[in-house]
């Protein structure tokens, strides 16, 4: 039976559609995917991240004991401070990426629930000697996105005069409806953006409080049809779509999640190798194909006769108005400009390697 966010309920009154993802229950659209994807991009849109996995990690040997098992660097976060990570293996395959915040007293470790159970067992193996405890918060707090250019003046409004901690992944508590949130500087989508950590108990209301505030400036539910166009359009891979324990980190160009500076850490050795090489033989990158059929996950990428990479993901965007794609390219041919080719319903499509994101917000004035 598939999982359910506690908002299920208030989703079906806004006119949810679902469809299953990664074993949870989740609003494909509030009946216009088109209208939400505008939404994020002009005004604000609020996401349900409830299939978000949180891992409380206290105790006296944390820092240390954390250090060990994640790519970045979380000895030097300063409460208040967070920062982009991976669990690898000892090959330096990808088991999950994940935010880690820094607490006065624990880190809190948000991750894709789907990999709960991987990461607790992978975290559990290890902790042999350490004074470590790890507590699992999923079922205790939920978390809530804003995202567009309007979600600091919306965030603003419900915090009176409050504001989104200026860092990514900067993180404060404050209070939506009487209920303690914590504020957390979060871009899913490219834009501006703000998660809210609430307890469980306290999602509807403080939803409901969002809502109601959001109406003037045009806020809308926004489903995962959208969000995927989203995401895409600003090259943020997702975990289970466009990377995997097949991956290296290296591949996925996410270099935002690794100090090469803070020493051992399981899979540092295969982290260093390469990146003391230079170069990897593939790597995420990005495709505008012709015509308006998206590709399929596994579509071919060649360059003539040659196969050279697969397709991990892809949609129309609206912004660009042509299909977009991501997908591992040979690193002989992810020069932006290059001329390839993508398999799609069978047909050779023409296409030209893109350099990411495919999109950037424009700054304020």
């Amino acid at each position: 039976m598939s999982k359910q966010s506690p908002l299920t309920g208030l989703h079906r009154s806004n006119g949810a559609e679902f469809a299953e993802q990664d074993g949870w229950l989740l609003p494909l659209h509030f009946g216009d995917s088109c209208r939400e994807y505008q939404a994020v991009r002009t005004a604000a849109g609020l996401l349900d991240l409830c299939h978000r996995c949180l891992l409380r990690l206290s105790g006296p040997d944390r820092v240390s004991f954390l250090q060990g098992m994640v790519s970045n660097d979380v000895k030097g976060l300063a409460p208040g401070e967070g920062t982009y990570a991976a669990f690898l293996d000892i090959q330096g395959k990808i088991l999950a990426d994940a935010r880690v915040f820094c607490a006065e007293e624990f880190f809190l470790v948000d991750l894709w629930e789907s990999r709960r159970e991987k990461i607790l067992a992978h975290l559990n193996r290890y902790l042999i000697a350490d004074d470590v405890e790890i507590a699992d918060w999923t079922d205790q707090r939920g978390i809530l996105s804003l995202q567009g250019p309007k979600a600091s003046r919306l965030i603003a409004e419900l915090l009176q005069g409050d504001q989104i901690p200026p860092r990514a992944l900067g993180h404060r508590a404050s209070q939506i409806a009487g209920a303690e949130v914590s504020l957390i500087r979060s871009t899913h989508t490219g834009e501006e953006g703000c998660d809210l950590l609430i307890e469980t108990k306290d999602l509807l209301p403080v939803a409901l409080r969002i809502a109601e505030l959001g109406k003037k400036l045009s806020l809308g539910w926004i489903g995962t049809k959208a969000l995927e166009v989203l995401r895409i359009e600003s090259g943020i891979p997702r975990y289970g779509i466009d990377m995997d324990e097949n991956n290296l980190l290296l591949e996925t160009g996410l270099e935002q999640a690794v100090s090469f500076d803070k020493g051992c850490y399981l899979g540092q050795e295969v982290i260093e190798r390469i990146h003391s090489r230079g170069h990897i033989n593939r790597r995420l990158g990005g495709m505008v194909l012709e015509g308006d059929v998206p590709a399929e996950r596994g579509d071919a990428v060649r360059a003539g006769e040659k196969e050279i990479g697969k397709v991990t993901s892809s949609a129309f965007s609206p912004v660009r108005k042509a299909v977009l794609a991501l997908g591992y390219v040979h690193r002989d041919y992810l020069k932006a400009g290059t001329p390839v080719t993508v398999e799609v319903q069978g047909k050779n499509v023409p296409a030209v390697i893109s350099s990411l994101p495919f999109y950037t917000p424009a700054q304020p004035s």
